[in-house]
């Protein structure tokens, strides 16, 4: 029993005092079956010398009075049982000796005592994985069926890998180590089910634990992720260290760190970009490569009127849509996208442009409420600016006057390139014939015509 003990702690488990009870109960259900009833009997284990005992407390009664002699005993028979004393009423306490019952009751008891360790051995694993939900696992593929994956771990646990959680595109062989997150465990009738997923978005975010040491140690998090898995995926970090670039972090030298991440999912693209709680800047650096115009927000609804050139809407969108919807999960913003169709657009200017006249603070104040050229700064309302990028009138008032003379210069560069009137077009009459140089012949050119509108 002392050996026996030892085992099951280290193989299954299960400790040494939960151990000496699940024995004791199991002694006490065959002894209860044997006897009608379990009340009067007294079960005493001793782990230490590996020994149990067990004792059956009789009522005393007088001669020939015994009806039921599993609860009662004979004043003859009790005292001729090493208690000479005991008088009627009393209790006459009888050691059982289990092995004289014999082959059928020993059969019976381990019998008993396995179907009690299995259903203590699941709970333990049940309990073991719920409180590992969302948590990295490695298992060994054992069977591979056309609706899910069987693994199992170090500890031979089974677990369950169903195609829906699977990515496109994986294969497995049987012997195979691969790595997934738990995502669910079930406890039905006392049979626990562990299925692990590799969809699941939080297999992503162990991935980045795992090869980005910044993450473990909590110096970096992870605010959002979204994931298309197999084709596409964005993560928002932050760092909790300014001396640290949490998206340099996460990329690695040369993407040392990234690559990792990205062959264990099968050469998913991941956009890594820094989170932050302005929403308009957020929506922005979220469609990247795509470069906003401008943004309306909606955030009683979550809608976001995204504004870009032409040329950036298809980047915005990406192919199939994956970005617009990667972006919309990661931000939590339902966006729409439009196309400026602003005839002078053409000729609108960075706000980065204009670093030389206006402070680089003032232009960052204005970036983050969406507006990052000068068409978008001179086309919102004056007190929307002051408001929005906490800007004094008079800081709004320099920055409008920058923007505006620098588009009015170009209006008057422009201007004599515009069409002159038709009458102004036309060639000067030719000279008189006198004021030609004597012997020379005046030249008489022909006058050309006017230009067409």
């Amino acid at each position: 029993m002392v050996a026996s003990f030892a085992e099951f702690k280290e193989l299954k488990n299960i400790d040494k005092t939960t151990m000496i009870s699940v024995l004791e109960e199991s002694f006490r259900n065959v002894l209860a079956k044997m006897f009608g009833t379990d009340e009067n009997l007294d079960v005493i284990m001793n782990p230490d010398k590996g020994d149990v005992q067990i004792f059956q407390n009789l009522e005393v009664v007088p001669d020939g009075e015994v009806e039921n002699p599993n609860l009662q005993i004979s004043l003859t028979d009790a005292r001729a049982d090493n208690d000479p004393e005991v008088e009627i009423g009393e209790e006459h306490t009888k050691e059982i000796i289990f092995a004289d019952f014999g082959r059928r009751a020993i059969l019976t008891l381990r019998q008993t005592l396995q179907s009690k360790i299995l259903e203590l051995q699941k709970e333990a694993v049940y309990a073991k994985f719920k409180d590992l939900e969302g948590e990295l696992v490695t298992g060994e593929v054992y069977q591979t069926w056309s609706r899910e994956t069987l693994l199992l771990d170090d500890d031979k646990n089974e677990l369950l890998l169903p195609k829906s959680q699977a990515i496109p595109g994986d294969f497995f062989r049987k012997g195979e180590t691969i790595r997934a997150v738990i995502a669910n465990v079930d406890n039905n009738n006392n049979n626990p089910k562990i299925t692990v997923s590799r969809t699941n978005e939080n297999f992503l975010r162990r991935l980045f634990e795992l090869e980005v040491p910044e993450i473990h140690d909590g110096l970096i998090n992870i605010r959002a992720v979204a994931r298309i898995p197999g084709e596409r995926a964005k993560i928002a970090v932050e760092s909790y260290d300014d001396r640290i670039d949490p998206v340099g972090a996460c990329v690695g030298v040369k993407g040392s760190r990234i690559h990792g991440i990205v062959r264990e999912l099968h050469n998913e693209n991941i956009d890594v970009i820094p989170f932050t709680t302005n929403p308009s800047l957020f929506i922005q650096r979220a469609l990247s490569p795509a470069r906003v115009s401008s943004i309306r927000l909606d955030e009683e609804e979550k809608k976001a009127e995204v504004f870009l050139k032409p040329d950036q809407v298809s980047l915005a969108i990406g192919k199939g849509g994956l970005n617009i919807k990667l972006a919309s999960m990661l931000t939590g913003y339902v966006i729409d996208v439009y196309r400026d169709t602003d005839e002078a657009y053409e000729e609108d200017i960075y706000l980065d442009e204009f670093k030389d006249e206006i402070d680089e603070w003032v232009i960052d104040a204005l970036k983050e409420i969406g507006c990052v050229t000068a068409k978008a700064v001179l086309n919102t309302p004056r007190e929307e600016l002051a408001k929005r990028a906490d800007l004094e009138d008079e800081t709004v008032d320099n920055v409008m006057r920058i923007l505006s003379a620098e588009f009015e210069e170009d209006d008057a560069e422009a201007a004599p390139d515009a069409p002159a009137d038709p009458a102004e077009d036309a060639a000067p009459a030719p000279e008189p014939a006198e004021q030609d140089a004597p012997g020379e012949p005046a030249d008489m050119e022909e006058e050309p015509a006017a230009p067409q509108e």
